[in-house]
């Protein structure tokens, strides 16, 4: 990090929590584009900015250049299942089934083809679930059974398969049981810091939380487009009829182990918690070779851009 005889000189594009944690550490704050220590930019920034330097030793910035290659749900599932197939072409068969917590995933429009194949296989009102393969908050998730309501879907949003610019969405075969308490669906959310892929270095936050719906879960015909049962994204659940903002529709994740080891046990709960963290490791293992890659295609680039400069 920078010398101990000067602040540490940060840029950030943000306005939030993270702006007065840099303000409170007595941190200096700069505009330049290549004078800083920390920068905790947006990954447009991060894509307009980084081809056009290098970074010094002392300086940190808090998204990998390609980090689209975890984030996006369809380069995510392409290296799962690269990964997988890697594994059991090299006979690696326990390794291999390590990756088997990924549900079948399809993307559309390209792989339109084989998913109506595969949903041929399953009994009439099996409920899938399409989901944009760029967008987060829940926007544009929703959850069908029959194939007729991807043909309204593809009328509604102008999709054609040989469009240039296709809307791109990955489909899956929606979990039905999930487990629930108090009858609501949750997910959990943890945080999973990666501070270098080469080596892989990972660290995972003991805190998270797990963000619950506000109605109680089914499954009934009436009730597969209502987000507030399917969907837990906060951005959907605040704003639904009756949401009390002063209790939130969160736990914090002491209070769900603590849950768990009541139902479960104290050696359950613990094999949930490790085979939730090696999940997390399988996952960037799955990216790690990418990630590489595209680092030494990065610096390629900018050494052929710094030839052209000085011809």
């Amino acid at each position: 990090m920078a010398s101990r005889t000067r602040p540490i000189r940060f840029r950030t594009t943000f306005r939030n929590t993270i702006y007065d944690l840099f303000k409170s550490k007595g941190w200096t704050e700069t505009e330049s584009d290549t004078d800083w220590d920390v920068a905790w930019v947006d990954k447009d920034w991060i894509r307009e900015n980084f081809l056009q330097q290098t970074l010094a030793d002392h300086q940190r910035i808090n998204h990998f250049p390609n980090h689209y290659e975890l984030t996006r749900k369809d380069n995510l599932i392409k290296n799962l299942k690269r990964t997988q197939r890697a594994l059991q072409r090299e006979g690696l068969v326990d390794e291999a089934a390590r990756y088997d917590f990924f549900p079948g995933t399809w993307l559309l429009p390209a792989d339109y083809g084989l998913f109506v194949e595969e949903f041929k296989n399953y009994p009439s009102g099996t409920i899938w679930i399409m989901k944009p393969t760029g967008s987060a908050q829940g926007k544009g998730i929703f959850l069908f059974t029959r194939l007729q309501q991807i043909n309204d879907w593809k009328k509604d949003s102008g999709w054609k398969t040989d469009a240039a610019q296709a809307a791109s969405y990955v489909v899956q075969r929606y979990i039905e049981n999930p487990q629930l308490i108090g009858g609501k669906k949750f997910d959990l959310r943890l945080y999973v810091l990666v501070t270098s892929y080469n080596p892989l270095t990972v660290y995972i936050y003991r805190s998270g939380f797990a963000r619950f719906s506000s109605y109680r879960y089914n499954t009934t015909k009436a009730n597969l487009s209502d987000t507030y049962v399917h969907l837990t994204n906060v951005a959907v659940q605040k704003t639904g009829p009756g949401f009390d903002a002063g209790a939130g529709s969160k736990w914090p994740l002491r209070n769900y182990r603590l849950f768990l080891v009541g139902k479960y046990g104290h050696q359950a709960t613990d094999r949930m918690f490790l085979d939730v963290e090696e999940l997390c490791v399988n996952t960037l293992l799955s990216v790690q070779k990418v990630m590489i890659s595209d680092v030494i295609w990065l610096i390629a680039s900018l050494i052929c851009l710094i030839a052209s400069l000085i011809r």
